[in-house]
C-alpha cells in the first residue's frame, strides 16, 4: 500500500495517510520505494509566516511498523525548511528518494540507490 508519512506538529509521533486520509499513527515506519517531497508553496508559507505546517513528507510502499535497531541504515536525511528547499543528508546534498526508509520519529534513515 503506497503511504505519505509526516511528523504530526500536535500528536508528536507520525501520521500514515492513504489516498488523502490520515489511517494511522506510529512511532516508526518502514517504507520500500521511497520518494521524498517538498511542496514549494508550503516552503514559502512557512518562511513567510515563521511558523511550522506540513508540506514535506515521504511516499512509499508500506512495509511494516518497526521497534528496532536503526543501525543498518546508512544515510541518515532530514529537511530544514529555513536551510533547504528539499530532503538533505547530512554532507547537505539533497536526496529525492531510495530503496528503503526507515523513520523512527523525527529521524530519517535511509538506503539510497
Amino acid at each position: 500500500m503506497r503511504v505519505q508519512i509526516y511528523y504530526n506538529l500536535h500528536k508528536k509521533c507520525l501520521s500514515v495517510r492513504h489516498k488523502g486520509k490520515v489511517i494511522k499513527h506510529a512511532d516508526s515506519v518502514l517504507l520500500e520505494d521511497v520518494k521524498f517531497r517538498v511542496q514549494p508553496a508550503g516552503r514559502a508559507k512557512v518562511l513567510r509566516e515563521k511558523r511550522k505546517n506540513v508540506h514535506a513528507y515521504l511516499s512509499g510502499e508500506l512495509v511494516e511498523d518497526v521497534s528496532k535497531d536503526i543501525e543498518w541504515m546508512p544515510k541518515r536525511v532530514s529537511y530544514n525548511p529555513y536551510k533547504y528547499e528539499t530532503f538533505v543528508d547530512r554532507a547537505g546534498s539533497p536526496v529525492f528518494e531510495a530503496e528503503t526508509v526507515l523513520v523512527k520519529g523525527k529521524e530519517i534513515f535511509a538506503i539510497c540507490a
